[in-house]
């Protein structure tokens, strides 16, 4: 084998941190790139999923049309970022033939439930509602299952959401336009630790 040395080479360290990188990916995680940064997060678990399939249950119910998707975001006007939200509420055909990563355009809502790790403050509580709002995405719904309430983030400026409702599991909570469904979150106390 010939070595050449006209290619930039790899510092120890850097491989060090892809390896450790790696080895969290096969533990089971997702890869997001927001705000310029790379992000690793867990995968869901059990209550996780659990809380994603009352939603969806709740937005077919009241919006036949549409459907809550597992599909990936061009998020934040001048950075070229891609968020994965754990659900993206549209209509049923808004993602067909697109790739991994589509434009929110179609997107009427993302929601977002809170992982039990280090991150999900800067993650879920700051960065994406700044880049969903960005981006222009109408709603924005964070079940919060650290905090035991749900966040509901709309009016975005291109720059934050306007307006912000907040509520502890077990009182009601009204989506606004373009959603318009009210949510009655007591079922949620049952699925968090």
């Amino acid at each position: 084998m010939t070595v050449t040395h006209d290619r930039a080479q790899m510092l120890p360290e850097e491989f060090e941190a892809c390896a450790r990188l790696a080895a969290r990916a096969a533990e089971g995680t997702r890869w997001e790139f927001l705000n310029g940064k790379i992000g690793v997060t867990p995968r869901p678990d059990g209550g996780h999923g659990r809380i994603i399939q009352w939603l969806a249950r709740i937005c077919i119910q009241a919006h036949p049309e549409l459907w809550l998707h597992d599909q990936g975001l061009k998020v934040e006007t001048y950075r070229n970022g891609h968020a994965r939200p754990d659900g993206t509420l549209a209509h049923s055909d808004a993602f067909v033939g697109h790739g991994e990563w589509a434009d929110a355009d179609s997107v009427l809502m993302v929601v977002e439930v809170t992982s039990y790790d280090s991150d999900t403050d800067r993650r879920d509580r700051v960065e994406k509602p700044r880049a969903y709002a960005e981006t222009g995405i109408p709603v924005y719904l964070l079940v919060d299952r650290e905090a035991g309430e749900v966040t509901v983030f709309s009016e975005p400026d291109g720059v934050r959401y306007e307006t912000t409702k907040t509520v502890p599991f077990g009182k009601p909570l009204t989506l606004p336009a373009p959603v318009g469904v009210t949510l009655d979150t007591e079922p949620l106390q049952d699925w968090v630790r």
